[in-house]
């Protein structure tokens, strides 16, 4: 992200980008970026957006090589093609785009294997958003608040996180409510989060996850019951507790060759700040134990789904072997 910030700083511009990953708030963001800057205030006539997997490829060449309106550049923003997962004859086209041109490309998933994908990373720019570490989305949380003239503790914050998850959309709109909801006051509290905010189920999973790992089976089922008073679903419950003992094992064993969070989460396609409560979770874990549960909870998955068991059981009895794991 720094690079585009560069390139928009200098009007420097490639004249392919693609912007990829988990995160649609900053792809989208960054998307808005490129777009106002490569247009430099002119008339949007020089502007072309295309979405989806219909996109005609004949137009967009067309519309690249076309000259810009009394403008430096004509921009065409593509989002959610498809190109960078399946074969896309456009990929020969990428080296010959005229300096005239920038082509913004926002997609939610891409094949690294894929012509198109060597092809922006030969004569373009790739970056790869998948989220912003712990420490840079309490800052950007503050930041948001501050723009209102709010302040909030460090612990309220990261209790505020901790509840509503880590997507960058649902985390706007959430602040929003406590903005107004606090009206003319200055702090934002602990009892003010628990009144407004909703929490996300992948907070209720992490908690969950939290009390297996010490061994609080009181506590894991309480929160069991909690989602299963919001009329979560059990199957869906196992899904996530299943998924995230796999993130867990995942952000370890990169953890252990090396690679740092920034690099796990591109790997393991989960945002920083859940690779940061993934590497703590693993210490309450052997590989053995993360694995049995995986193993163990597929198992169960299969069983409610052939009417062998009933779901809510199957739940209570995972949560029971992993505490015993632990």
């Amino acid at each position: 992200m720094k690079g585009i910030k560069e390139h928009i700083k200098t009007g420097q511009y490639k004249t392919v980008y693609l912007l990829y990953g988990t995160e649609s708030y900053l792809r989208r963001l960054y998307t808005s970026k490129l777009k106002t800057g490569a247009l430099a205030g002119g008339d949007e006539m020089n502007l072309s957006v295309f979405s989806g997997k219909e996109t005609d490829w004949n137009e967009v060449r067309n519309l690249a090589e076309t000259m810009p309106f009394f403008a430096e550049r004509r921009v065409l923003v593509l989002e959610n093609t498809g190109a960078f997962k399946n074969a896309c004859e456009f990929a020969d086209e990428i080296a010959g785009l005229p300096d005239t041109a920038v082509l913004i490309f926002n997609e939610s998933e891409v094949d690294k294997r894929s012509r198109m994908f060597k092809a922006v990373k030969e004569h373009g720019y790739i970056c790869e958003m998948n989220g912003l570490s712990e420490s840079d989305l309490s800052l950007w949380v503050a930041q948001l608040l501050n723009r209102d003239g709010k302040k909030i503790s460090k612990d309220d914050l990261r209790f505020f996180l901790e509840r509503v998850g880590s997507d960058m959309e649902n985390i706007e709109t959430e602040v929003e409510k406590l903005i107004c909801y606090t009206g003319e006051r200055e702090i934002i509290t602990k009892e003010d989060i628990l009144a407004v905010t909703t929490e996300q189920i992948s907070g209720k999973i992490f908690a969950m996850t939290d009390a297996l790992g010490v061994r609080n089976k009181k506590l894991a089922l309480r929160l069991y019951h909690d989602l299963l008073a919001v009329r979560e679903k059990p199957m869906t419950v196992l899904y996530l507790m299943v998924r995230q003992c796999n993130m867990i094992l995942q952000a370890a064993e990169m953890s252990r060759q090396g690679l740092d969070r920034s690099a796990i989460a591109g790997k393991a396609g989960m945002p920083p700040f859940a690779v940061g409560k993934c590497l703590s979770q693993a210490k309450n874990f052997t590989v053995e134990q993360l694995l049995h549960l995986i193993t163990y909870g597929t198992e169960l998955e299969e069983q409610i789904k052939t009417g062998r068991i009933d779901e809510r059981i199957a739940v209570e009895l995972f949560l029971l072997t992993a505490v015993g794991a632990s």
